[in-house]
Parts: structure tokens; C-alpha cells; sequence
């Protein structure tokens, strides 16, 4: 049976940085714990896993307000689609997160996730995220050449 394991190693091989997870490593990082990570997998009609969608918890604090005191928010996390189109995987995720109880989502332009950004109506944010890795030599890539997602 194809594991999420799998299709989210190979997904990854497109991007030119990206994490090289061991299952541990994947086990860590993809298995759903409440108020931390949520994960969820497509399957065919063999069982086998096509897809898979995850978002990380981050909550912030909502200051001087009578009422609300947090904001619960979700960050898109590693998306990975081989059969379902992004579009779609990311409508569910939305959806999903919505049921959750999360008040907003949010993505980074890494990845594909252009591909959805606009046309599922992601406002653009003020600041844009840069990464320096230590005792690394990376050529410059463009954000969709990005498959790193840091917390």
C-alpha cells in the first residue's frame, strides 16, 4: 500500500530545497495532535494514498479586547497533490480548518500554493519571509522552487 510517507518523498524531490523527512521524522511531524498539527490523506479506491493536506496550530494572543482573547490560527503545512487537483486539496483544507474552529489560515507563496493563493481569495501579507541556513551555499530560487516550510 502506497503511504503518505511515500507520495509526500516524492513530492517533495520536485522542489529545489526541501526536507528529505525519515518515517520518524514524518511520523513527528504529520500525525495529527489537537491544537498542533492536522493531517489528512486521499485514498483511491484501492487503499492506495494520492494526496495529503496538513496545517499546524498557531494561536495568538488578542490584546485589549472585551471579548476575544485569541486568535486561533491555522498555517498551511506540506500540501502534497498526484491525483487531486491543489485547488480542490486546499478548498478542503480551508473547509476542514473552518470546522476546527480556526478564525483565519494562512499560506506562504512556496511551493504551488500560488497556484491557489489568488483564486481562493489569500490576502497578501505585509512582510515577506526569508530564510538564512547556516554553513549553507543555495543559489538564489524564486519562492515556488521552495518546498521548506519552518515553523
Amino acid at each position: 500500500m502506497t503511504s503518505a510517507f511515500e507520495k509526500t518523498t516524492e513530492y517533495l524531490r520536485k522542489f529545489s530545497l526541501a526536507p528529505e523527512f525519515s518515517m520518524e521524522e514524518f511520523q513527528h511531524w504529520f500525525t495529527p495532535r489537537d491544537g498542533i498539527v492536522d493531517s489528512f490523506v486521499i485514498k483511491d479506491e484501492d487503499g492506495q494514498v494520492t494526496d495529503m493536506i496538513s496545517f499546524y496550530t498557531l494561536p495568538s494572543t488578542v490584546m485589549h479586547h472585551p471579548v476575544h482573547k485569541q486568535l486561533k490560527a491555522a498555517y498551511s503545512f506540506y500540501n502534497v497533490c498526484h491525483k487531486t487537483p491543489l485547488m480542490d486539496l486546499m478548498q478542503d483544507a480551508l473547509i476542514l480548518a473552518k470546522q476546527r474552529g480556526f478564525d483565519v489560515f494562512n499560506a506562504l507563496d512556496l511551493m504551488e500554493n500560488k497556484e491557489f493563493l489568488e483564486k481562493l481569495k489569500f490576502g497578501i501579507g505585509d512582510g515577506n519571509l526569508q530564510y538564512y541556513l547556516y554553513n549553507w551555499k543555495c543559489p538564489f530560487m524564486t519562492p515556488e522552487k521552495v518546498g521548506l516550510v519552518l515553523q
